[in-house]
């Protein structure tokens, strides 16, 4: 589970466009706090800081704790909006969790024992399907990501998520199907390998055909 961390923040006393511009000339980036039955909170964050936990990782799956002018409450970010040009930080969404609060988050899918697959030693290659699943999670307990072992995995074989052992609490939001998290695809030149010889063996079959036919038509002619 990744660290928790505190921001301290101030309530926004007007909202709309004109204040947030407003907000950003002073280095800071506007953010609402929303959720658990309770009035949204329009705050002002420093934007060294935020902008720092942004780029650090697991911003969307870490929960927080902002300081409102010596008001602590516990958030977790649900979205956030970067300038198209500048990519810089414009506006972040906080969710307010609770002890019971249940999430519905990607995690990002960690894949292990790679030296240990046997089709990835044989020049097979790893097809991965999904980079992130979606999950439910309790809002106090999320991991940081899932892991996929590959240990004894061969050419053709397949990952579901059935094969990976979930945390306690946490289930994926697809419930109807075991789908499928990554592949071991054969090589691009085993592939060409297989394909030839296929070619071979349909042209041997095909002149087989062609001398059975020659054979019955001259046993014919002797009739």
């Amino acid at each position: 589970m990744s660290q928790s961390y505190e921001l301290k923040a101030e309530v926004r006393e007007r909202s709309g466009k004109g204040a947030a511009r407003s907000v950003r000339r002073e280095g800071k980036v506007p953010a609402v706090i929303y959720g658990d039955k309770k009035s949204a909170m329009p705050i002002a964050l420093n934007y060294k800081e935020v902008n720092l936990k942004l780029h650090a990782g697991g911003f969307l799956t870490t929960v927080a704790t902002i300081n409102v002018d010596g008001q602590k409450i516990r958030v977790i970010p649900k979205d956030f909006q970067l300038d198209p040009v500048r990519d810089f930080l414009m506006h972040v969404d906080f969710l307010r969790v609770s002890k019971n609060t249940q999430l519905t988050l990607e995690l990002p899918v960690h894949f292990i024992n790679e030296e240990e697959s046997t089709g990835l030693e044989r020049g097979g290659v790893l097809n991965v399907v999904r980079h992130t699943v979606e999950v439910h999670v309790p809002a106090d307990a999320i991991p940081d990501q899932l892991v996929a072992d590959l240990a004894g995995l061969d050419i053709g074989d397949s990952i579901h998520i059935s094969n990976i052992a979930l945390p306690e609490g946490v289930t994926p939001t697809i419930s109807d199907r075991d789908f499928t998290i990554a592949t071991i695809a054969a090589p691009a030149a085993l592939v060409s390998e297989e394909a030839e010889e296929d070619e071979e063996s349909e042209a041997e079959e095909a002149e087989g055909e062609e001398s059975e036919g020659d054979e019955s038509e001259g046993e014919k002619g002797e009739e």
